[in-house]
């Protein structure tokens, strides 16, 4: 619930200052989870610190996608 609502607001705002009324902010297939240990945290922190490298392979990068749309060759 209060996730919700957090998303909600943050996505509200984002949309206000975008002008993009009803856009999506949120990826797909996010969720939250419970950090219930110390080996959790520390491969949550693992995954938070290697994600950025990663995002140029990701499906979700729309400008990886448009390159390969567009690469002619």
């Amino acid at each position: 619930m209060v996730v919700g609502r957090y998303k909600t607001a943050v996505t509200t705002r984002i949309n206000q200052l975008r002008q993009t009324p009803g856009g999506k902010v949120w990826q797909r297939g996010y969720y939250e989870c419970i950090i219930r240990n110390e080996r959790e945290w520390r491969a949550t922190q693992q995954y938070i610190q290697n994600n950025p490298t990663r995002w140029a392979e990701d499906r979700e990068n729309l400008d990886t996608l448009l390159t390969k749309m567009t690469h002619r060759t």
